[in-house]
């Protein structure tokens, strides 16, 4: 016999349910049309979101829905604000809040107090943000900030390092193939594929006579590895992320890697790899763009360009010389270098990129695509193998990169 769940009771439940939902979207106005009272956790979760959203009038701003914000821009009352959304929400939603009250409300200046550093949810949009404020930062609040960087670091170092130095350790030992290789040293999928002409349909079986193994990596450096990075106001999470990785990949004893960063100026911050949060303090996000200039640069520094990988990553919106940037990234990969080319390194979703730049890099064989965090290792396990990078299926009005 079955169940019916369909009672009225259970209609009733959920179409309270449905009703409470609704009555926290719309705020409560007269016209809103729910009759629903909140009372208790759920009053308490609508002032918080009507502080921000509501129409307090505190500060003028108006959000998305026309009605204007409340929130009031002292630092107390922001904290205490700060407070009550990490209490009511999930960690997500207490992000996207408080990037909301930065942007719409212009609060960032309130990020110079350590009163305020200390109330807010650290993720890597923060980062950026504290990024940005650069020099305004008061003595008194930088060890703070630097606090708040290095939690962000170290909560990305742990998702990323040990799945990255483990992809590219196997993509470095593939790619130094032997064909004398020891038993367990054998690829067994290249090695049938190389003596199929060898098969013997009596046995049901390919005769190995040349065999292709993995060679062991030995401990000499075998590949370089630049990453040019663009550190316009826009490429906030991309240079975050690119530090770590940076900082990753500087690790590993077979790969030397070097980082720039750049803007109309260029800046080699190779020498502080070994601490990602005094990279990110060594960046100045904002101001032009030189992508020209910055590659230049990278390339003088490439001494074996058969074994380098560079990795652009850029919005593309280049203010140098465009047909110096397409001719040295045209260069590099004539003498070997294998060339990628990441319109962000974040999971922001599709980034505003320059799409003639875009294509003009596809015509020359490099991609230009969006790369998530976790997609990176693959990327560069594909670049250090020299086969097709993993570029990810884009919505048709998102190709011009391809």
């Amino acid at each position: 016999m079955t169940t019916n769940t369909n009672t009225p009771d259970a209609t009733n439940t959920a179409n309270d349910e449905r009703l409470r939902r609704w009555r926290l979207v719309l705020g409560g106005d007269g016209a809103e049309g729910t009759g629903r009272a909140l009372t208790g956790r759920d009053a308490a979760m609508d002032a918080a979101l009507s502080a921000l959203y509501g129409d307090g009038g505190a500060t003028g701003a108006r959000n998305r829905t026309g009605r204007a914000a409340g929130l009031g821009a002292s630092a107390p009352s922001v904290a205490r604000w700060l407070g009550d959304i990490r209490t009511y929400f999930p960690s997500t939603v207490v992000q996207v809040m408080q990037r909301d009250a930065f942007d719409r409300l212009g609060l960032a200046a309130l990020l110079l107090e350590p009163e305020m550093l200390e109330a807010v949810e650290p993720d890597v949009h923060l980062v950026g943000t504290l990024l940005s404020l650069g020099r305004a930062i008061p003595e008194t609040t930088k060890e703070t900030a630097r606090a708040v960087v290095r939690k962000v670091v170290e909560d990305l170092e742990k998702r990323l390092a040990s799945r990255t130095r483990a992809t590219l350790t196997g993509a470095l030992d593939r790619s130094a193939r032997t064909d004398r290789p020891r038993h367990h040293d054998i690829d067994w999928n290249r090695t049938v594929r190389a003596n199929l002409k060898n098969y013997l349909p009596e046995y049901g079986t390919v005769v190995p006579e040349r065999l292709i193994g993995y060679g062991r990596a030995a401990r000499s450096v075998k590949k370089d590895v630049v990453l040019c990075v663009d550190q316009s106001g826009s490429m906030a999470a991309s240079v975050v992320h690119a530090s770590v990785f940076g900082a990753v990949l500087a690790s590993m004893r077979t790969l030397r890697t070097r980082l720039v960063v750049f803007d109309t100026a260029v800046v080699d911050l190779t020498d502080q790899l070994d601490d990602p949060v005094d990279v990110l303090f060594g960046t100045r996000l904002g101001g032009g763009t030189d992508i020209n200039r910055a590659l230049a640069y990278c390339q003088s520094r490439i001494t074996r360009p058969a074994d380098t990988v560079v990795v652009l990553i850029s919005d593309l919106y280049e203010g140098g010389i465009r047909d110096g940037m397409l001719k040295r990234v045209a260069a590099m990969k004539a003498s070997g270098v294998q060339f990628v080319a990441l319109l962000a390194l974040s999971d922001e979703g599709a980034p505003a990129y320059d799409r003639d730049h875009a294509a003009a890099l596809a015509a020359l064989g490099v991609p230009a695509f969006a790369c998530t965090p976790d997609l990176f290792p693959e990327v560069m396990a594909a670049a250090i193998e020299k086969r097709p990078l993993p570029v990810p299926a884009l919505a048709p009005d998102e190709e011009a990169g391809h």
